[in-house]
């Protein structure tokens, strides 16, 4: 009988066993061996399963659902690069129509002509709007003889990029301060803190601890007041990097908050937020161009073109940009308005089944008028219970769910919330998963004795690196 040697052909291998397979992934060290796509591939996908299900994320202000055609978007612009403008040039000129858009839809005199930039997400927007803010002043002090070198900045409490911003460039931040019952910056607030000194006035449309509009209006009104009495002229920059994209379409007829204000001098949303982008999208715009100082644009030609650029970074990809103006292309006004909408209904859907609980006080009930589509609560004084806030974050993130717990801000830094966003793809079917889940996460800390969790203790990542 004759003898025949089986030669394996490795590549011919079932991707669980194969070799590669068995071994653990490199953490540390480049591995020294090429090896197959789709056994890396899948190892890779295996080690993503653990991060959960975006979805079910309900901390996030991001985006977690888009449409199949966004997907082919991305894929289609992967190798684009946004900040070559001559070599890619039908991307920029988009770039242009969604600044113009955007312009428009917050009332900008000037839509057509005035201008705006994408960024890499609403920080980046915001410290670009501040930077502009420092250099007006600037010019304006310089101008008038007076000196520069102590510049601050007013704000109710913020998120950590107007931190970042005022750290970075040795702005002193004056943040009013937080008290129960007492959540965001009024215009008595505001008059305590400002002086020849402020650079300007950030209200924030769509607080990050409590879903709140800083209503701008009054904040103008109380400005123009002081300008008048002490000759001190101080501009505003909105962030609004869930409001800017939700107010348009839900709340149009709420005091104006927009370019309609003289004073408002920029304005800066997340595309990736409620303008319903994928991650890495943001937009910073001007009420015209003499409110972006020349000072602060470069202007390069290295790869092809006289490019101007005001920016933190420089090479970024064209795809988020692209993806936004398909969104508002395929949307329009009324699709905007209808998904939005749909947010808000789940709001006050999961407001009245969780009242049912009666342990309960919120902090904002997802009223649209009043802030974004998110709600905050607080356990109720008299609630009879003997678990924490940090405990049920810990019980629910068991079936997936991520419903933030955490303390607020000084001078309530004793207050302890819990918050949900709604964004699209939280449907009133999964709002009915989630009440159920909170119904069996409740039962469960009622009757099992439990160690008392921190907010230590409901982490899931080391962030010292170690």
């Amino acid at each position: 009988m004759a003898l025949h040697e089986v030669t394996r052909k490795t590549g011919n291998d079932p991707i669980y066993g194969s070799d590669t397979i068995h071994n653990v992934a490199a953490t540390t060290k480049l591995p020294q061996q090429e090896q197959a796509p789709n056994v890396i591939y899948q190892m890779i996908r295996d080690e993503l399963y653990l991060d959960g299900n975006a979805r079910q994320n309900l901390a996030t202000f991001c985006q977690t659902w888009e449409e199949d055609e966004v997907h082919k978007l991305m894929d289609l612009s992967i190798d684009k690069n946004m900040i070559d403008k001559d070599e890619y040039p039908q991307s920029a000129e988009i770039e242009g129509r969604c600044v113009h858009i955007l312009a428009d839809l917050w009332n900008s005199p000037e839509s057509v002509t005035t201008v705006g930039t994408s960024t890499t997400g609403s920080s980046e927007a915001c410290m670009l709007g501040g930077l502009a803010a420092l250099w007006r002043w600037r010019e304006k002090r310089r101008s008038l003889g007076q000196p520069t070198d102590k510049p601050n900045m007013v704000c109710g409490p913020v998120q950590v990029c107007w931190e970042k911003f005022a750290r970075y460039w040795d702005i002193e931040m004056r943040e009013t301060k937080m008290a129960d019952g007492h959540y965001c910056m009024t215009p008595e607030d505001m008059l305590e803190l400002v002086d020849a000194n402020t650079i300007m006035v950030v209200p924030t449309f769509g607080q990050t601890f409590t879903g709140l509009y800083e209503t701008v209006k009054p904040l103008s009104d109380a400005l123009d007041t002081y300008e008048h009495d002490t000759g001190n002229s101080i501009d505003i920059h909105v962030d609004g990097a869930s409001g800017a994209m939700l107010a348009p379409f839900c709340a149009p007829e709420i005091d104006p908050w927009d370019f309609r204000l003289e004073r408002v001098k920029s304005i800066s949303t997340s595309g990736h937020k409620f303008g319903l982008a994928p991650l890495g999208c943001g937009w910073v715009v001007w009420r015209s161009k003499e409110d972006l100082p020349e000072g602060l644009v470069f202007h390069v030609n290295y790869l092809g073109g006289d490019m101007p650029t005001f920016a933190l970074n420089f090479s970024r990809p064209a795809g988020q940009i692209i993806a936004q103006y398909y969104n508002f292309l395929r949307l329009g006004y009324e699709g905007y308005k209808r998904i939005h909408d749909a947010s808000y209904d789940v709001c006050e859907y999961l407001v009245k089944e969780l009242n049912k609980f009666n342990l309960f006080e919120f902090l904002f009930d997802g009223n649209r008028e009043k802030g974004i589509p998110a709600i905050s609560w607080r356990l109720k004084n008299d609630a009879d219970v003997s678990f924490s806030l940090y405990d049920l974050a810990d019980r629910l993130r068991t079936r997936g769910w991520l419903v933030p717990a955490y303390s607020l801000p000084a001078n309530a830094q004793d207050l302890v919330v819990q918050r949900i966003l709604v964004k699209q793809g939280l449907t009133i079917d999964l709002a009915n998963l989630l009440i159920a889940d909170f119904k069996r996460s409740i039962d469960f800390l009622n009757t099992h004795a439990q160690a008392k969790c921190t907010a230590e203790d409901v982490k899931t990542f080391d962030h010292s690196g170690r």
